[in-house]
């Protein structure tokens, strides 16, 4: 019966080790497959999903640092022997706080419709100026009248021409912070253009009010209707835009140039590589490529510096396939024309102080000093999950001057790309996020030990009865035996090993049988 029970617990255990062992087998097989799956759901934007929360309104500490250019010898501007020169003034400093909104989902095509929204307050403290300091810059209005006639009639110029002389314009004009930046200001050219476009299609008035970031704050209407993939049938396209005011393309760029594609700006797929990522940005329409540059550390956490270069601002001058972002004058590589997405203001766009930009733009202006460590824009993204790690979004505004022969204001003239402000906005994630990010990435290892104890646990069990009954038979052995082997295994008196003989029960070495005989004891008995 005892053997009967040990029998039966010895089965018992060892199926219990051996569905242990199995089951970590299976489980450090599969683990990665699983975490991938569990991510991948995560990771998907849904309205009831952690994704969500931090997509609609990101729990960051969001600002933009604007700086402003001050002309400081405009009055020489007409000798074309001096260069204009500029001074940088700034940070101007504004807290952000981005929303979605009118957020509309598609499940028939797992996209999303949605607009941006930002609210921004002026933070006097990190600022390095105040909103009222008088900038002397380009008059945008101006410039912008002459060049929306540059192509059409003389009769059409000379109509311009005559205006600008009426209201007094000058090349300069001189407001404060505020005005240039998102108040804007009143300009009685702009008045009168409003007045002329109720009598003719053809002239169109956007804005009631010039400024460089006008109708940016608290609107979503500047930046357009998105609609966005969600991920939900396939991870790869999250964060890719669908479309953009309700088109796959724009009219504003021809061929593959026109064309709506790249992420939405939030969300990257998993599973990045080293090559090439991209993003559209409304307020150039267009989509911009940010090559790769190398592994950093953010919050230490490993993720791929993807960074602007000459491929993200050439017009084809070194890559032929940037050609058609030209928009009918091609430049030397450096600076994006936007004027057809700008209603027609001649405005350039360029990282800051024309990083990266042919040296023919540097030569046309004093006071640009470019530097990498300042004026790089970038994206560092964890590969694994797509997540943004550190943004650090640079571009630099420019507006193209040149002579125009039946604009008087403009008839001598020199070609300049004039720098007139450039911004930034660093994002880095938050120490929150990059806490769960280190779980995330640690969950494979912790996976793989759960994995390793389970089976050596389950081995243990299979091999738990055999070892037992091994050490009970050794416990078994009688004691004379023994004793016999470990007087076999120690060595004799003089070093040597002696072999035993058992002579009337009695053990003795060979050496001691050979011992001279004692002829006192001989005759007697041990009693005698």
């Amino acid at each position: 019966m005892r053997m009967t029970d040990f029998f039966s617990k010895q089965c018992c255990l060892g199926s219990i080790g051996l569905i242990l062992a199995g089951f970590g087998t299976l489980f450090a097989v599969f683990w990665l497959d699983f975490l991938e799956t569990q991510i991948i759901n995560e990771l998907k934007l849904a309205p009831d999903t952690r994704t969500y929360d931090m997509w609609k309104s990101p729990p960051l500490d969001m600002s933009i640092e604007i700086y402003l250019f001050n002309w400081t010898n405009y009055d020489q501007f007409h000798n074309h022997s001096v260069k204009p020169i500029v001074e940088e003034l700034g940070p101007y400093v504004f807290r952000e706080k981005p929303d979605k909104v009118n957020i509309v989902w598609h499940p028939e095509n797992s996209t999303v419709s949605f607009g941006k929204l930002s609210v921004f307050h002026f933070d006097a403290e990190r600022s390095k100026g105040s909103l009222d300091d008088n900038i002397t810059s380009v008059n945008i209005v101006a410039l912008s009248a002459a060049e929306t006639v540059r192509w059409q009639s003389y009769v059409e110029q000379k109509k311009v021409s005559l205006g600008l002389s009426l209201y007094n314009e000058e090349l300069h004009v001189t407001k404060t912070a505020r005005e240039f930046l998102f108040d804007g200001y009143e300009d009685d050219l702009i008045e009168m253009a409003k007045e002329m476009s109720a009598f003719s299609s053809d002239i169109v008035v956007p804005f009631d009010r010039a400024g460089y970031f006008y109708m940016r704050n608290n609107s979503a209407s500047l930046m357009g209707h998105y609609n966005m993939y969600t991920g939900a049938d396939d991870i790869s396209k999250i964060g890719s835009i669908g479309n953009w005011n309700y088109g796959n393309r724009t009219k504003f760029f021809a061929d593959t140039c026109g064309m709506v594609n790249g992420s939405a700006g939030e969300f990257y797929p998993p599973q990045l590589k080293k090559d090439q990522v991209s993003f559209f940005s409304p307020d150039m329409c267009r989509t911009l490529p940010f090559d790769f540059e190398a592994e950093v550390e953010v919050e230490g956490i490993t993720g791929y510096k993807y960074s602007g270069g000459a491929r993200t601002i050439d017009n084809g001058t070194l890559y032929p396939a940037n050609e058609c972002f030209c928009a009918g004058e091609c430049m030397p590589s450096g600076v994006l024309n936007i004027s057809s997405c700008r209603y027609g203001s001649p405005v350039f766009v360029s990282f800051p102080h024309f990083y990266a930009a042919d040296p023919f733009y540097l030569d046309q202006v004093e006071g640009i000093n470019p530097s990498k460590d300042k004026h790089q824009f970038y994206l560092t993204i964890e590969p694994s999950m797509g997540i943004p790690l550190e943004v650090a979004a640079r571009f630099q505004l420019n507006l193209l001057i040149r002579p125009s022969s039946n604009v008087a204001l403009y008839q001598d003239v020199p070609t300049v790309f004039f720098p007139v402000l450039w911004f930034q906005q660093k994002v880095t994630v938050s120490p929150e996020v990059a806490a769960d990010l280190r779980q995330v990435h640690a969950l494979p290892t912790i996976g793989y030990i759960c994995a390793g104890v389970v089976i050596a646990f389950g081995i243990l069990l299979i091999l738990w009865f055999p070892l037992l009954k091994l050490i009970c038979r050794r416990d078994r052995v009688p004691k004379r035996q023994r004793d016999v082997e470990k007087e076999k295994e120690s060595p004799g008196p003089d070093g040597a090993d002696s072999p035993l003989i058992f002579t009337n029960g009695l053990k003795t070495s060979e050496k001691s049988s050979t011992k001279p005989h004692d002829s006192r004891t001989t005759d007697k008995g041990p009693y005698n």
